[in-house]
């Protein structure tokens, strides 16, 4: 019992293995995720302890064994199925968007398909333009799905436990730069709610909203800032959809100002939603524009120089806080 000290990857682990052991419906499947323990180590020693039939490697075949997760969903199974990359979604977007996310809708509200879409985000490792991408708003876009991107190994047990646990599907993205981050992670079950996002540092001149890494370059960008007397409260929604507006909105009429921190795209993304959110709902409480910190407009580099100067940094969030405290 107790709190100790493990990894975002530990913590994922934990939770799965707790749920697996709790539920025999739950199982895994995925490209590596049995024998090879997953790419990034989350899945390590289920299929030791749960054998082929609970932990599936499955073909390179993400439309296939998508599509047959959303199949055993249906039948009273609960599936937590990993897209290796987010990068990747195009390869099975038909199963995602026209059959996960509509399938209780067409039929009447009695199709239930509690799926877990495991998927993993975010630049850091030259790892290219094909598997750096930050696509967390196209999923927010749909409905039907509900989207989770922890930041903490606390927050990442708690919702995917959560996650596992809901009734409608589920796509829980975690950044890659994240897997080795630590935390204190109570070793018992415990479930934290979708839907509510967390203020991971209180302030009362700006409010930062960011997603992700983004959260703890933020907090650190807060830090410096408080030695320079700007105080800085920074939330994490933790869960995009559905989004905790009222968090947002409570913590942007105490500061009037709000910078927005986001891995995304600028275009479009989730960045510009939480702006436009902040206009229609708080406008009057506004003591200066609004500012995004994002990368720009082009895909992500592979050049370690390059791709260290594309992704919002520590800087550039304390550079925007500063431009809207001086407005």
């Amino acid at each position: 019992m107790g709190e100790r000290v493990i990894t975002f990857a530990e913590a994922l682990n934990e939770a799965l293995d707790q749920e697996m052991a709790r539920d025999p419906r739950v199982f895994v499947m995925g490209e590596d995720v049995g024998v090879y323990g997953g790419i990034y180590g989350v899945t390590k020693g289920l299929y030791e302890k749960y054998g082929p039939e609970r932990v599936r490697d499955t073909p390179i075949a993400e439309s296939g064994f998508i599509g047959a997760a959303l199949g055993a969903a249906l039948m009273g199974y609960r599936p937590v199925v990993e897209l290796m990359f987010i990068d990747f979604l195009g390869v099975c977007f038909d199963q995602i968007y026209n059959q996960m996310a509509k399938s209780r809708y067409m039929f009447g509200g009695k199709a239930s398909r509690p799926i877990v879409l495991r998927t993993t985000c975010g630049a850091g490792f030259s790892a290219a333009a094909q598997h750096s991408q930050s696509l967390h708003a196209i999923f927010t876009h749909i409905p039907g799905l509900k989207v989770v991107m922890p930041s903490t190994p606390y927050d990442a047990k708690g919702l995917l436990i959560s996650s596992i646990r809901d009734d409608d599907p589920v796509v829980f993205i975690e950044h890659k730069a994240l897997y080795g981050v630590k935390g204190p992670v109570p070793r018992e079950e415990y479930e934290i709610p979708l839907g509510e996002a967390d203020v991971k540092r209180e302030g009362r001149d700006v409010t930062v909203v960011a997603t992700a890494l983004m959260v703890h370059r933020s907090l650190k960008a807060a830090e410096k800032l408080e030695g320079e007397g700007i105080s800085v409260e920074v939330v994490d929604p933790r869960t995009l959809r559905p989004l905790d507006v009222d968090t947002i909105l409570s913590s942007i009429k105490k500061t009037g100002r709000l910078v927005v921190v986001d891995e995304g795209y600028p275009r479009c993304g989730f960045a510009t939603d939480i702006a436009a959110i902040a206009a229609s709902y708080a406008f009057n409480y506004l003591k200066a524009p609004v500012k995004l910190v994002t990368p720009p407009d082009t895909p992500v580099p592979f050049s370690p120089v390059l791709e260290e100067a594309w992704m919002p940094s520590e800087e550039r969030i304390a550079k925007a806080v500063k431009e809207v405290v001086k407005r």
